[in-house]
């Protein structure tokens, strides 16, 4: 399982996005405080649909707060700012992926700090930035990929047909 974590999240359907591949991907919600919108905000659970009941999330008051009660992890910053791709990384069971809120991403302290740690999805220089959620669901995935995808469900079948 991964552990994703939203630092000071603004806008409430893309964490509802979020909830949801979190949700249907097994990964843990972590979501560290203040956030934009109220937990309980109507487009939250509209863009999570009826995952909630799925997604494991745990709140923090602060970065501070989270770096404490998650002491001895494995941690990887999301931001525009890296030098390495987020598939030059190879993530391992528990990792803690996190991503910054939608205006400044994460706190640049926190990104100096850990060089080796800070992973970029590649785009072009003329681009600022991706949304938030899509971000999350391309490194989730690719992360998933890597361990082989645990017991997620990796295979369809028609309604109608037979293959």
């Amino acid at each position: 399982m991964f552990n994703i974590v939203l630092v000071e999240p603004e806008i409430p359907q893309n964490t509802g996005n979020i909830a949801r591949t979190c949700a249907a991907t097994g990964s843990k919600l972590h979501i560290v405080k203040p956030m934009g919108f109220a937990i309980d905000d109507r487009k939250l659970k509209r863009a999570g649909l009826d995952y909630w009941h799925l997604l494991g999330v745990k709140y923090y008051d602060s970065l501070k707060d989270f770096f404490d009660k998650t002491r001895g992890g494995r941690y990887f910053f999301s931001t525009t700012k890296a030098q390495k791709k987020y598939t030059d990384i190879e993530f391992c069971d528990g990792d803690y992926i996190l991503f910054g809120k939608e205006t400044k991403g994460l706190p640049e302290e926190l990104l100096y700090e850990n060089p080796q740690s800070c992973i970029r999805i590649p785009m072009i220089s003329e681009a600022r930035s991706l949304n938030l959620s899509n971000a999350v669901a391309i490194v989730v995935y690719e992360a998933l990929r890597q361990v082989g995808f645990f017991d997620l469900k990796t295979s369809g079948e028609l309604t109608q047909y037979n293959w």
